[in-house]
């Protein structure tokens, strides 16, 4: 089972997730998130567990925990779904309007 592990500390690192998980059973990965640009932690992490019974023992036990100064929030994974419409982007739509006639717009 795949496991989502929120608002850890940056000073948390891989071995200390994966030694508080396997108090609960066998950990198969840690796989802490870093910002692919910058190598910064992004504050969340995801922990494999191959005993789905094992897995929900740690999300029970380990939900609300605090490891290195921050309550950690512990849940099953879900799949990301590719439904990425986020806003923003767009215009007006129409021609542009714009160049050596008229008022429209400067472009540089």
């Amino acid at each position: 089972m795949n496991i989502y592990v929120g608002n850890i500390s940056r000073d948390l690192s891989e071995d200390e997730l994966r030694e508080a998980f396997a108090a609960y059973g066998q950990v198969s990965s840690v796989n802490i998130i870093k910002d692919k640009f910058t190598g910064e932690y992004r504050g969340f992490a995801f922990v494999e567990m191959s005993v789905k019974e094992e897995a929900g023992a740690a999300i029970g036990g380990l939900n609300g925990k605090e490891l290195k100064g921050k309550a950690i929030s512990v849940s099953e994974a879900h799949p990301r779904t590719d439904d990425r419409r986020g806003g923003g982007g767009g215009g007006r739509g129409g021609p542009r309007r714009g160049g050596s006639g008229g008022g429209g717009r400067r472009r540089f």
